[in-house]
């Protein structure tokens, strides 16, 4: 194990409220840091691995993924299963089917040969979610997650989620430009009018029972939705995700929690020191961010409906004018580079196509920012 400080985040945050402006120094010393983020399901899910490099403040490239290395997971079983390279820097495997009384163990060969190992860890077993519910309030939603463990064995727990919902564009376009002279009728396949949203969890959810007499989390706070969200337009629903912790681990979340969530001004607690379960072989004072845990997890999905809900305003995201008319002759050349994007067709008194109504396309096509594609779990 090793210890280290993160100056760089807690140095510039803390300037923030200085009169004068100022460029702090900034070094390498810091950087390129290996980074392991992932937990080691014993259960049927799958198990994924991230692994990135740290990068100094001026650096514009804020992902830095370490690619091309080779994961693998062991046991105290002398069972191993190698992880493969789904995206860059985002290592996969399937169900592991190991079991969950063994430890668990990563070790990580690098493309530059370097190699590193976590500590054998227990597989810890998570208790079933007991609710996830929300609470109605003048400002908008508040979600939050009960769970218990009746035998008195979790006693840590941390918490992800990720929400879904129904979202529409400002105009509903029953025209679209194929290529030809002038765009043509859409059709209902082709529609970019209804899509689903999605996001995941960006903050650490922890909670302990460890000061009760039972292991229980009452009304754990997950997430607040404003009244005017464009997540409440029709229908919501959050997957939230259970994990069961030791005591070890629970302290490096709630550290990593400090450092990234409460740094700020004065007042604010100063950047803590990071103890990891992760070590370079041949250089244990090689400071590795990362705790690499192992264990099962428990899910649970909700659904909100509009109609569920006080009758909120809903705000309008785009900020869109009035659609502008495209005539026929002008189409060929405003309609190819699809900024501009046909809306509906007009008519003259006569019956005849004279042009199409037409808007920016973040204005008309929802695919933008979300996908016509119904999720399977969508009810």
């Amino acid at each position: 194990m090793k210890r280290f400080n993160i100056y760089l985040v807690g140095l510039v945050l803390s300037l923030i409220g200085c009169k004068e402006p100022f460029t702090p120094e900034t070094t390498s010393k810091n950087s390129n840091i290996l980074v392991v983020e992932g937990f080691i399901n014993a259960g049927l899910d799958s198990t994924i691995i991230k692994l990135s490099r740290t990068v100094i403040l001026t650096n514009k490239n804020v992902i830095n993924p370490e690619t091309g290395a080779t994961l693998i997971i062991e046991t105290s079983a002398n069972e191993a299963r190698t992880l493969v390279e789904k995206e860059k820097g985002l290592y996969v495997t399937s169900a592991l089917n190991f079991g969950v009384n063994k430890k668990y163990r990563l070790k990580i060969r690098t493309n530059k040969g370097a190699n590193y190992v976590s500590d054998f860890v227990d597989a810890r077993v998570a208790p079933p979610i007991d609710s996830v519910n929300y609470v109605v309030k003048p400002e908008g939603l508040q979600l939050y997650v009960n769970a218990s463990d009746p035998a008195n064995n979790t006693r840590y727990y941390r918490w992800e989620y990720e929400e879904s919902w129904i979202f529409y564009s400002r105009y509903n376009s029953s025209s679209i430009w194929k290529g030809g002279p002038i765009a043509v009728e859409r059709y209902p396949e082709e529609s970019i009018f209804k899509c689903w949203g999605n996001a995941k969890s960006s903050t650490i959810l922890l909670g302990s029972s460890i000061k009760l007499s039972k292991d229980v989390i009452h009304l754990s706070p997950l997430t607040d939705i404003v009244s005017s969200s464009e997540r409440l337009t029709e229908k919501y629903s959050i997957l939230v995700k259970q994990y069961a912790l030791n005591k070890e681990t629970y302290e490096f979340w709630q550290n990593l929690k400090k450092n990234t969530e409460s740094l700020g001004s004065i007042f604010d607690v100063l950047p803590s020191q990071l103890t990891g379960n992760i070590r370079n072989e041949a250089d244990g004072s090689e400071p590795v961010i990362g705790y690499i845990s192992a264990g099962t997890t428990q899910q649970r999905r909700i659904f909100i409906e509009k109609s569920d809900l006080p009758k909120w305003q809903v705000k309008d995201p785009y900020g869109c004018m009035l659609p502008d008319t495209v005539p026929l002759f002008r189409q060929k050349d405003i309609f190819p580079g699809n900024l501009i994007v046909p809306i509906e067709a007009i008519y003259s008194p006569a019956g005849f196509l004279i042009a199409h109504l037409a808007s920016s396309r973040a204005c008309v096509d929802c695919t933008i920012r979300g996908t016509v594609k119904k999720p399977i779990f969508w009810q």
